[in-house]
């Protein structure tokens, strides 16, 4: 993946434009896997077994490449213990726990309109 280099201030970085490192940020965090990680490090500091079991149905790759760019877009902290075998924990930084507000909020409203969505696409497949 090449990263977009970004010279201009927050305020321009337009997510509509295909060079944009907003795009970018935005693509990386906007999949389902990332919110449900951040959703489930909200709550406390985990370790990978421990976040696999939160994550139902999610591969060790893919959770694997998905907290490797949290950590690398500095949502998610890696901790690791000089331990045999190491101790590795992740944790949400404050942007993280600041990006987890917007993630709760998808959520609720998953929940509040679960039953029209349902809805819909009944009668769209029909």
């Amino acid at each position: 993946m090449v990263t977009k280099q970004f010279a201009g201030t927050a305020d321009e970085a337009d997510l509509r434009r295909a060079d944009s490192l907003a795009r970018e940020i935005f693509s990386d965090v906007a999949n389902k896997w990332a919110l449900l990680i951040i959703e489930a490090l909200g709550e406390r500091t985990l370790r990978f077994g421990e976040l696999r079991d939160e994550v139902e149905g999610i591969s060790h790759k893919m959770l694997t490449q998905n907290l490797r760019m949290l950590e690398r877009n500095g949502l998610a902290e890696r901790t690791v213990y000089p331990t045999v075998p190491p101790r590795v924990e992740y944790t949400l930084t404050e942007p993280g726990q600041a990006l987890r507000a917007t993630v709760d909020l998808i959520c609720g409203w998953t929940h509040h309109y679960f039953g029209h969505v349902e809805t819909a696409r009944r009668r769209f497949d029909a």
